[in-house]
């Protein structure tokens, strides 16, 4: 898209919208979305990732190897243990260097979404006409391990370029999970008159900045999503709304962490009107409402 001053699609409050409601009447969508991630041993780890900017950062690195090694199985018995899919926001190198977690997920049916090549290497910081071709190997090599087509998009560290937009839709993807500023998704629409879907990811409701950021500990993590499924359930009544949990296994996979995790969603379960769902579904729901006008 073009460089401006607004998003590629008009503003709507969400009050002046008409009445939406999920399949069979549920209020809201329930997103999970683990962040399955790698960082490279001799690249710099960015300082916005969490780094020192120089490599190797062992102690960094190795903190976010633990998810992968351990911290990821537990996630798995949890899911598991409540019925749900994740939605998992993949870097691609993954499925070469770690093919084994792939095959755990696709045994369960989760989806798949890009998430770059690596976190090291975010699009903002490519090279021009780099991102382009970092968003091509990501799709193919996803869809390549997974046999799926790659619908979904999450940038590393939400970091795009004017042209990402352009170039997800140019390799097939559907929806992007960037734009975080609504709790239903919604059409944008390119310069060309092409469309993707936003789907509502959440910068807020995430482990990384609860316990990164803000030294959370994790009950007050489990009360954090507690409180956010509350009000959107709520608010559900009337207008349907989509709660992301942002996840990284290096994170909530710790020992003392994982129960926050598995309370707060036998929590939410426990109530009728909770639509488990992955971000494709999501968006080809909301496409479908759009097209509608109304539920």
């Amino acid at each position: 898209m073009k460089p401006a001053r607004y998003g590629p699609f008009p503003y709507s409050p969400i009050v002046d919208r008409p009445r939406k409601r999920w399949p069979n009447g549920a209020r809201v969508a329930l997103w999970i979305v683990p962040n399955i991630e790698i960082f490279a041993l001799d690249e710099e780890v960015p300082k916005e990732a969490g780094g020192s900017g120089k490599a190797p950062a062992i102690m960094n690195w190795a903190t976010r190897d633990y998810g992968n090694r351990v911290g990821l199985f537990r996630m798995f018995d949890v899911l598991d243990a409540h019925k749900l899919r994740g939605t998992v926001a993949l870097n691609s190198e993954i499925c070469d260097r770690h093919p084994r977690i792939i095959e755990e997920c696709l045994k369960r049916d989760w989806e798949l979404m890009g998430h770059n090549e690596s976190n090291t290497r975010r699009l903002d910081h490519a090279k021009d006409g780099e991102d382009a071709a970092i968003v091509r190997r990501t799709v193919a090599t996803i869809g390549k391990a997974s046999g799926r087509p790659v619908q979904g998009w999450l940038s590393s560290g939400l970091a795009e370029t004017w042209n990402t937009l352009d170039h997800l839709v140019d390799n097939g993807v559907r929806y992007v999970a960037d734009w975080v500023n609504d709790d239903q998704p919604y059409a944008m629409t390119l310069d060309d008159g092409r469309e993707i879907m936003s789907v509502p990811y959440t910068a807020d409701l995430n482990d990384k900045v609860a316990f990164e950021l803000r030294n959370c500990m994790p009950e007050q993590f489990e009360a954090m999503i507690r409180a956010q499924f509350d009000v959107l359930w709520r608010e559900g009544a009337e207008q349907a709304r989509v709660m992301c949990i942002a996840l990284h296994p290096y994170l909530i996979g710790q020992p003392y962490r994982i129960g926050a995790l598995d309370q707060a969603l036998g929590y939410i379960l426990r109530h009728e009107g909770v639509w488990a769902a992955t971000g494709a579904e999501i968006a080809a729901e909301g496409r479908r409402l759009l097209k509608d006008g109304a539920s």
